[in-house]
């Protein structure tokens, strides 16, 4: 363990958008916890994988604790796990329901409470939260009412969060995409996916983790929604 080098967790880190942040937080020599259901354990000494449901606070507290014993400290969370179920409002289920409150609130609630709490031990730290442009912009033909419940809310958590801490030296960012070239997406669907930006293209993965590792190291900049979205926020 180096007192030198910074430590980030990383939440829904095995694939997609999750794994792309891990890496570019290595490229900056960030010794990285990577949680998420799925994940493997890690060749490199300076990854650290814990496997489990983070919507759960037992694996939330279990992600900071094994964190803190391996690499003793926090410097950023990003807040990355979510899903999206796409239904007409009345066909949504109440396990639909349930499945994304899991993953999108209580997985971001749990392990930011904990994350936060250790940081203010030290006056300093970062939160960023993955979450999405059709959150507080929605689309006609897309079913997004799940999405903006949870994700539009993270948006305004963060610009809450940001206030409360700012004074104890914690920012609160967030990161709202648009649609993202990630393995969900077919390639016969990204043209018609790219047709809702207006920039009429989707994005790439390396916009976002620029994104999340540009507000990491803006330090003026907090309870910001960074729209990566090919100008969808702004107008269509």
């Amino acid at each position: 363990m180096s007192a030198s080098q910074k430590v980030v967790i990383v939440t829904g880190a095995s694939q997609g958008i999750g794994a792309a942040i891990v890496q570019a937080f290595r490229k900056l020599d960030y010794q990285v916890v990577a949680t998420s259901r799925t994940i493997k354990p890690s060749d490199d000494a300076n990854i650290l994988t814990v496997a489990g449901d983070i919507g759960d606070p037992a694996v939330a507290q279990r992600v900071i604790t094994e964190t803190l014993a391996r690499f003793g400290r926090i410097d950023t969370l990003v807040n990355n796990a979510g899903i999206y179920i796409g239904k007409p409002f009345t066909e949504n289920t109440a396990e639909d329901y349930n499945a994304v409150m899991n993953v999108n609130m209580s997985g971001f609630f749990y392990i930011t409470q904990l994350a936060i709490t250790e940081m203010e031990k030290h006056g300093s730290g970062h939160v960023v939260s993955i979450t999405a442009s059709i959150g507080d912009n929605a689309i006609s033909g897309i079913y997004s009412v799940l999405a903006a419940m949870t994700k539009g809310g993270l948006n305004s958590a963060t610009k809450s969060l940001a206030i409360e801490y700012a004074k104890k030296g914690i920012r609160v960012n967030a990161v709202a995409p648009g649609v993202i070239n990630t393995p969900m997406h077919s390639p016969e669907f990204h043209e018609v996916l790219g047709s809702f930006h207006p920039l009429g293209r989707i994005g790439e993965m390396s916009d976002i983790t620029d994104a999340v590792l540009y507000l990491d190291s803006a330090s003026f900049v907090t309870g910001e929604i960074l729209h990566i979205d090919g100008g969808q926020s702004a107008g269509r």
